[in-house]
């Protein structure tokens, strides 16, 4: 046993931890709490006064200044900003929490108001004198920031729209998306009972029992949550338009032909490879139904939407279970047969409370990692002593480490990696984790089977719910862009995407159809989803390459976390790890792997 393994002894972490936030503050009524929002706001003065109608005549030198300035202001921003974020999400019905998160946003949306003449000025420098700034050597680590100011020169407005932009956002389009997240967490849901007397009422472990062997169960687990969804289809449908249609606007005044174009400019994808993504995925539908046509005659009954994750093994009334504790030790011990120094990296966030794992009424729905430049990540889970919970803390640890190997490397405008590089390391995490407990588990043909499923039901997620998601984002905007619409054509078309994707092989339910407003990014950010399904075909091609050539791979891809976002994630990838994500064949790759693994589970049955 490696030594970051034995360490693990002394870990608080029996039972799901909740995070330690005194890092950033001790509290709502901590001073510096005060003290930092006045010295941002002086901050941010000062410079506005001393450079606002001079970027144009500032020497390279001066430029360089200006961005450390900057970047240390933004730093700042953050940690008053993740303070109150982190506990509405831990706790979304803490008012304290709601209105001084309100407070935060209003006063850093003045701040930001303060500084966008910077990056105006800076877009609208004539093109020679940019192409030299963009050549001098002392601006070399901003190259890349460079680069995305002068992609975004078409699409800039005057400072005093921009600013009001920025400011109706804090009761226009953001207020909505806040709207959606708070009324979510005041829900409370039907109690479902198991057949082992164990009583689920939170959207954490009401999910958790759509993996139980039991079909009422799971049927029973599955209607609790939608019936919320249905009772406020109306309010989420009304909620996804007016946001779907404050983007149209914003196309509109800014010239953008689209909100999918918008957003795959911010993405640093090109529109080519969302295309053949997207149809990649879809001319093998066949890959999906498959599956759950075996899965079908295996557990004997008709897989229904309920039933996707079904146990193979329905005669065992216990779904595999491992607690926080063993699942913590399980995945650290995974990191160290990798790399031992990336999984002591992974040891910090359960010593020094990162970690808010524990289940309970009101937290936030979901798993994320929220990284704050210049202190670390915090990583928020409902951790129900499962296999799935385990695979989501090796998910968002896998972008907590990324975001360790950026802080040692890259200066705040560089710390923010491109979406599709943003979640190679999550997945990779995942992949690393289902290659220990396959080991671990020879001879146990129950748990093997397990874990083979999963990981096969995993990947069906990733290329194809994930793309679905996006299909319908793109009928949602397409149909904005026409003019307003309300649930029920949301509910219509999830309807016929999920058809298409389950055909024969799956039953989808009725109420399916209120599924969508489940789905945070839709509102959030949209065409998020899609980077799932590109970022894992990457992932699963970074991976064959590390089980080809084994450790000396290890180097080029920490040099790709560490790159951040400090390049261009296609050259990126073709640098340090020789993954061409533009190839035809790295999607046909992944499709292949799912294949296989379809073929060995076969061989099995």
């Amino acid at each position: 046993m490696t030594q970051s393994v034995e360490a693990q002894a002394t870990f608080p972490v029996e039972n799901a931890q909740e995070w330690d936030l005194s890092d950033l503050y001790r509290g709502f009524d901590d001073p510096q709490l005060e003290q930092d929002l006045q010295t941002l706001q002086k901050q941010a003065t000062e410079f506005r006064d001393q450079f606002r109608g001079r970027v144009n005549t500032l020497a390279p030198e001066q430029l360089a200044e200006c961005f450390k300035t900057l970047e240390a202001i933004a730093e700042k921003s953050g940690y008053l900003y993740a303070f109150p974020s982190l506990i509405f999400s831990a706790d979304t019905r803490s008012t304290e929490a709601k209105q001084f998160l309100d407070r935060v946003m209003e006063a850093l949306t003045a701040i930001e108001n303060q500084l966008l003449f910077f990056d105006l000025e800076l877009q609208g420098i004539e093109a020679d004198q940019f192409d030299r700034l963009q050549q001098a050597t002392v601006l070399k680590t901003y190259q890349h920031y460079l680069n995305r100011i002068a992609n975004y020169r078409p699409y800039k407005l005057s400072e005093a729209v921009e600013q009001t932009r920025n400011q109706d956002s804090l009761t226009g389009r953001q207020a909505f998306i806040q709207l959606r997240s708070v009324h979510l967490g005041e829900q409370e849901y039907e109690p479902v009972t198991t057949t082992d007397s164990k009583t689920a009422n939170t959207d954490a472990e009401l999910s958790a029992l759509l993996y139980h062997p039991n079909p009422e169960t799971r049927y029973a687990a599955y209607q609790s949550v939608r019936k919320v969804m249905k009772q406020h289809n109306s309010l989420y449908g009304y909620i996804l338009n007016t946001v779907a249609q404050d983007h149209k606007l914003e196309n509109q005044m800014r010239g953008y032909p689209s909100t999918l174009h918008k957003q795959l400019l911010a993405d640093e994808v090109s529109e080519p490879v969302f295309r053949a993504i997207m149809d990649g995925t879809g001319a093998r539908f066949d890959l999906f139904q498959r599956y759950y046509q075996l899965k079908a005659k295996a557990i004997g009954q008709t897989i229904r939407t309920c039933d996707l994750y079904a146990p193979w093994d329905t005669g065992n009334n216990q779904t595999a279970a491992i607690s926080y504790k063993a699942g913590v030790e399980t995945l650290l011990a995974a990191l160290d047969q990798f790399d031992p120094n990336y999984a002591r990296r992974a040891e910090e966030f359960f010593l020094n409370n990162w970690v808010d794992a524990k289940v309970r009424p009101g937290k936030r729905g979901g798993a994320f990692c929220s990284y704050t430049y210049g202190k670390h990540s915090y990583l928020l889970l409902s951790y129900t002593d499962d296999y799935n919970s385990l695979f989501t803390l090796a998910h968002e640890m896998g972008h907590g480490l990324h975001f360790e190997w950026i802080g040692d490397r890259q200066s705040y405008f560089n710390s923010n990696p491109p979406m599709v590089l943003a979640e190679i390391a999550s997945t990779f995490n995942e992949l690393l984790l289902l290659d220990y407990l396959l080991k671990q588990a020879e001879g146990d043909k129950a748990l093997t089977k397990t874990l083979i499923t999963r990981q096969l039901e995993d990947q069906l997620n990733l290329l194809f719910r994930q793309s679905t998601i996006s299909r319908l984002e793109l009928a949602v905007h397409d149909r904005a862009a026409q003019g307003s619409f309300d649930q029920s054509f949301v509910n219509a078309e999830w309807m016929k995407l999920y058809q298409d994707l389950c055909g024969d092989a799956v039953e989808v339910l009725p109420e399916h159809q209120y599924d969508w407003a489940r789905i945070g990014h839709i509102y959030f950010k949209p065409f998020y989803c899609y980077q799932y399904t590109a970022s894992n075909i990457v992932s699963l091609a970074c991976y064959q390459k590390y089980l080809e050539v084994g450790k000396a791979f290890i180097p080029g891809y920490l040099e790709l976390l560490a790159s951040g976002g400090s390049m261009d994630q296609v050259a990126a990838l073709r640098q340090f790890v020789g993954v061409d994500i533009e190839d035809a064949a790295t999607i046909k790759g992944a499709l292949t792997y799912v294949e296989n693994l379809l073929n060995q589970l076969q061989a099995t049955l």
